[in-house]
């Protein structure tokens, strides 16, 4: 069945006709080549099983994982609070550990479904009970109002959605008061904008608290950057000069000099007739500012597997295998991240490009003997 589901996501990528139907034909037979390696981790290069890759974080970070089976386990909201104590000033760690924490809650209580008659949802107590026992902890207020971000966005049509979102904003200005130094406040309040359709002055000011308090944080510039794509309420034109201009301004070791390939994709046609899109200048550049700054950047730093992702989703598409089996060498496991997590089955979209990787690999001479299965 997870070949089967993989197999069925593949096939769905040759919807988007990015490629003349002879060339689509051709990736998917490439594609059940390599479905077996995609899902058995016997078959050679290493790589994580289907059923097994976490759709919680984009990359490793152990303790994070620690405190979120412990509080799953527990329902205590304790391990979580400690870690977010222990990451202190980490802005972009921090950040990371508080929307996949927010998202572990909003996850469970989906899962717990519609409370019953009389009865009362039990899903994600941990952070009600961790507001009500801690109100004055700025990581549960963090926590609590990116949950209601996720609740929110989770369905924009809802008529609940703006009064959610209110609550939301509500909440950030709190955690800005229990934690003043934080970007994280404003981050969550960043797409809170953008739900209730601010003005471009009223989100530029909060932009401008956000990068005050962290001015090359790539997270802060992932959550702004949707305000001034055209799906929201800029253009593209806009949005790039917004990455442009961040990644120009990058200090050394920053991720910044990869957000234009974030731009770029919030752009792309939702169907391409023509093949050389994924060729073009724009793209290579883009793909290329991405590459250097992962070269830059620090190997740890909490946002780079976000660039990873988002790399082998390009690369694919540009048939360059090899680099995107490099990519997936250093970021397999964990799928918690853009482009996957727009899709209904994350962990199956990522395996269905995995699987496109290795067959165009091995179609350019690629053997699972000559590929290097050491992992970070």
């Amino acid at each position: 069945m997870d070949a089967l589901l993989v197999l069925l996501a593949a096939l769905a990528l040759g919807g988007l006709v990015f490629l003349p139907w002879m060339r689509r034909r051709r990736a998917v037979q490439q594609t059940r080549q390599g479905l077996a390696v995609a899902s058995d981790p016997m078959a050679g290069y290493g790589f994580v099983p289907l059923e097994e890759l976490d759709v919680r974080l984009p990359g490793p970070d152990r303790a994070l994982e620690e405190a979120l089976d412990a509080v799953r386990r527990t329902h205590d909201w304790r391990p979580a609070a400690e870690l977010l104590k222990s990451t202190g000033d980490d802005w972009e760690r921090r950040w990371q550990r508080v929307q996949t924490l927010a998202g572990a809650a909003a996850f469970e209580l989906a899962a717990d479904g519609p409370a019953q008659q009389g009865g009362q949802r039990t899903g994600g107590i941990w952070l009600r009970t961790w507001r009500s026992e801690a109100p004055k902890d700025p990581g549960g207020a963090e926590t609590h109002a990116q949950f209601l971000v996720v609740q929110a966005l989770r369905d924009p049509g809802s008529q609940d959605f703006r009064m959610i979102l209110e609550e939301a904003r509500t909440v950030c200005r709190e955690a800005g008061l229990l934690a003043p130094g934080s970007p994280i406040p404003y981050i969550v309040e960043l797409a809170v904008a953008r739900g209730l359709h601010e003005r471009p002055a009223d989100h530029e000011e909060l932009w401008s608290e956000a990068a005050r308090r962290a001015p090359h944080h790539m997270g802060a510039h992932l959550a702004a950057l949707p305000y001034w794509s055209q799906k929201w309420h800029g253009s593209r034109t806009e949005a790039e000069e917004f990455a442009e201009r961040a990644a120009a301004g990058a200090p050394t070791g920053s991720l910044l000099p990869a957000l234009p390939l974030f731009a770029v994709y919030e752009h792309l046609p939702e169907a391409n007739m023509v093949r050389s899109l994924y060729q073009s200048a724009v793209v290579e550049r883009a793909i290329e500012g991405a590459h250097f700054a992962l070269r830059e950047a620090p190997a740890d730093h909490p946002m780079a597997p976000h660039v990873r992702h988002l790399l082998v989703w390009f690369l694919v598409r540009a048939e360059r295998y090899a680099e995107a089996m490099e990519q997936l060498r250093l970021v397999d496991g964990h799928v918690g991240a853009v482009p996957w997590s727009y899709g209904r089955s994350p962990a199956a979209e990522y395996a269905a490009y995995r699987a496109l990787a290795i067959a165009g690999w091995e179609q350019l001479g690629g053997t699972s003997s000559g590929f290097p299965q050491d992992r970070p």
